[in-house]
């Protein structure tokens, strides 16, 4: 007994220092976890509270930058919108829907990325054929030509984005790529290209409501049909004059007042409207781009066109106050 009595206590001792050990190091593994947890969210908690200032006064704009801050979103519709060269925001749960005229944009896109205009050049010349000029496009926008008439490539371009003829988008279509299919293949390819994967196009005018897209994904393409020089002069007119037809006004709301860009309506897109506008943020002047889809609603080409033009001040003056330049006429 005198033997085995230490014994027993010996083995309650390893059995404790086993435990203590076990403890140790469970406590230690413990620790290293949070200083690990804290070296990992610390950057996160250093540029949350680096934003926070920034989230306070709107954008935060550097040497022509700009990322977007919270964004009053249409309450209708889906949007997007980018700042200078910042990075691009959209509205939530944005889904592929129609978008009308909108489409032309691709159009005008695809047709000088293959024939470049530069200066006061006219382009191609394309005969329109008698089919052409009696075509029927009964309910849609459509520019009128005769058959015999010529028509440039510029003077094309201004028909398709001003009045923004459906007529003269299959024209287009055919004389760039030599039939409408060949060209509709083109637009879903160079959409492919620019990363716009919620987007078909089946008819180059946008008439089609199977043509859908999301605002995000024509803001993209928007902004490369803005690096063109000619596309930027020709939805900066507030009217153009074509030899048949004579004078047509560009059905944008916010010519006026600065903001440029492509319209799109009808029924089943409601009021769509591509902008293109300047703003000053934190004493930087930015161009601002966006992109508001199925605003108003019915068949009322005025009103849902209104509708698109108040989505679309009111997104830029929820990042940029002092850009809320419209006037209440305007507004009414």
């Amino acid at each position: 007994m005198t033997y085995s009595e230490p014994a027993r206590t010996a083995v309650r001792h390893t059995r404790s220092n086993v435990y203590g050990a076990r403890r140790g190091r469970v406590l230690l593994g413990v620790v290293l976890a949070l200083l690990l947890a804290h070296t990992a969210f610390a950057p996160a908690r250093h540029l949350l509270n680096a934003r926070a200032p920034a989230q306070r006064r709107g954008p935060h704009a550097q040497q022509g930058r700009a990322d977007l801050w919270p964004v009053r979103w249409p309450l209708r519709g889906q949007a997007a919108l980018v700042l200078g060269d910042g990075r691009p925001a959209a509205s939530p749960h944005e889904q592929p829907v129609a978008i009308a005229s909108l489409a032309k944009v691709m159009t005008a896109y695809l047709t000088l990325q293959r024939y470049p205009l530069s200066g006061e050049q006219d382009g191609f010349t394309i005969l329109i054929t008698e089919e052409q000029a009696r075509a029927e496009a009964r309910g849609q926008s459509v520019v009128a030509v005769r058959a015999g008439e010529q028509l440039t490539e510029r003077q094309l371009l201004e028909a398709l984005l001003i009045p923004s003829g459906n007529n003269i988008a299959r024209i287009l279509a055919t004389g760039v790529a030599g039939s409408e299919t060949s060209f509709l293949a083109a637009m879903n390819a160079e959409a492919r290209a620019l990363g716009m994967e919620h987007t078909i196009y089946t008819d180059p005018s946008g008439f089609d409501p199977s043509t859908v897209s999301t605002a995000a994904d024509q803001l993209r393409v928007f902004r490369r049909a803005m690096r063109f020089p000619v596309f930027r002069q020709i939805v900066s007119i507030a009217s153009v004059t074509l030899p048949v037809v004579g004078t047509l006004t560009n059905f944008n709301p916010l010519i006026a007042e600065g903001y440029v860009g492509k319209t799109g309506s009808d029924s089943a897109a409601g009021g769509c409207l591509a902008f293109f506008t300047h703003v000053t943020v934190g004493g930087h002047g930015l161009t601002a781009a966006g992109v508001v889809m199925g605003q108003g609603q019915g068949s009322d080409t005025s009103a849902i066109l209104t509708a698109a033009g108040e989505a679309a001040t009111q997104l830029v003056e929820s990042v940029s106050p002092a850009s809320g330049h419209r006037s209440r006429s305007a507004q009414n």
